[in-house]
């Protein structure tokens, strides 16, 4: 592990709650995937499975943020837990529902229960914060160990995912997932030491949503959403297509991988320039990689598709850890879990509307011509930072600047006074 990583586990307790948080984090990677093959398999429609999933994205995304209020407010093992506890009995509803192939609004009310899963990686990264304040190059490092760990679990979690699926029983990745959910979060609130002590006193500061900043790059952050949400749906139908559906977990690990790499590489290197150029080129190269994906579809090729997703995922940590270094810059003091959990939500609404679109494509179009939505969205994110970057850079044109005041005028000299 390169020196910058190793020197974040000096303080005692990091690595307890660091395996803590993947064990948490790695049903994050099955959850979507496990929720797609088993609906679509017992009920025979990727539509309703794409709907389900971005109905309980869509409930998360107004859920978390009070959610990490509260964190912020009473401490993160005080929150976490029950929390976590009625997330993992929505899953395991979801789970009989499907089972039972009972009609299909009880899948949309099971899944909204899932809406209360906690923020583990923005409270992981509070941790880092509470740690590491005064020291920029390793919170950066931590930003994007974080990143990375992500990744990894996006990576692992498909594959797994899938194989329970098809290897045991359609709702097997959902069942496993709710268990390594509660484990996790149990192993990770124990860590008492290194929790961030809670804002219990009556909040002063604005939501970190009114921050100078703070919308449009949450606005952002709902476009990008919208490129993972489309791509998981896409590619797991594309699969399906081709008659290989559990190659779709390996084959999404795969663009994971990419990312991951590029979350660790990028992290080990001091950030250089302003923090809204690096987020602009990077969303910038994210589009253009993920270009890749759209064109080897065309070729039905699982093998080729595989490659382009790899390559196409160079840009997604990258563009995450910078994205996440600005919301961190712009969160009000003492709100850190909600401003980041906000940005999560937007990722979490851009993933609910993704999986949507992704499924209707995947209906009305193909899943080739559904690789057009993730391309479609990464451009809407570009533009979107562009216009507000542009935006900013007028205002700050036009405002006057601001001139010394005049010293006052000195008494004149004793010699110089009128008698």
């Amino acid at each position: 592990m390169p020196l910058p990583y190793a020197r974040l586990f000096e303080p005692p307790g990091t690595r307890a709650f660091t395996l803590g948080n993947l064990v948490a984090r790695l049903p994050m990677g099955m959850f979507g995937v496990s929720a797609i093959m088993m609906i679509a398999e017992r009920y025979g429609s990727y539509a309703l499975a794409g709907a389900v999933t971005a109905t309980g994205l869509a409930a998360t995304a107004v859920v978390a943020p009070y959610t990490a209020r509260l964190v912020d407010r009473h401490g993160q093992a005080r929150t976490a837990v029950p929390a976590t506890a009625l997330a993992v009995l929505g899953s395991l509803l979801l789970a009989l529902c499907v089972r039972l192939e009972a009609p299909a609004w009880t899948l949309f009310a099971a899944y909204a229960l899932t809406a209360a899963t906690p923020n583990t990686g923005g409270m992981s990264r509070a941790r880092w914060q509470h740690l590491y304040a005064g020291d920029p190059a390793r919170l950066h490092a931590a930003n994007s160990f974080e990143q990375a760990a992500d990744e990894l679990c996006f990576m692992l979690g498909p594959v797994v995912a899938a194989l329970l699926c098809t290897g045991l029983f359609p709702e097997a990745g959902t069942v496993t997932g709710a268990l390594l959910l509660l484990a996790g979060i149990l192993l990770f609130t124990a860590q008492r030491a290194t929790e961030p002590p809670p804002h219990s006193g009556p909040t002063k500061t604005a939501s970190p949503l009114r921050a100078p900043g703070m919308l449009p790059l949450v606005t952002v952050f709902l476009a990008t959403g919208a490129v993972f949400g489309s791509m998981e749906v896409v590619t797991v139908a594309y699969a399906d297509g081709l008659g290989q559906a559990s190659a779709a977990g390996p084959v999404l690990a795969l663009q994971a991988a990419g990312s991951c790499a590029a979350g660790l590489l990028y992290g080990a290197r001091a950030p250089g320039g302003p923090a809204e150029r690096r987020f602009l080129c990077c969303l910038a190269g994210m589009t253009a990689l993920l270009v890749l994906p759209l064109l080897a579809a065309g070729t039905g090729s699982l093998p080729l598709l595989a490659g382009a997703l790899l390559v196409a995922g160079i840009a997604t940590a990258p563009t995450m850890v910078t994205g996440m270094g600005l919301v961190q810059a712009r969160t009000p003091e003492g709100r850190l879990n909600e401003g980041m959990t906000l940005a999560v939500t937007g990722l979490l609404g851009g993933i609910a509307c993704g999986s949507a679109l992704g499924g209707q494509a995947v209906e009305h179009l193909g899943a080739r011509a559904g690789y057009l939505v993730p391309v479609t969205a990464a451009a809407l994110a570009l533009a979107l930072f562009s216009t507000v970057s542009v935006c900013a850079r007028s205002i700050r044109a036009r405002r006057p600047r601001q001139t010394p005041p005049a010293a006052p005028p000195t008494a004149p000299a004793a010699s110089e006074r009128s008698p």
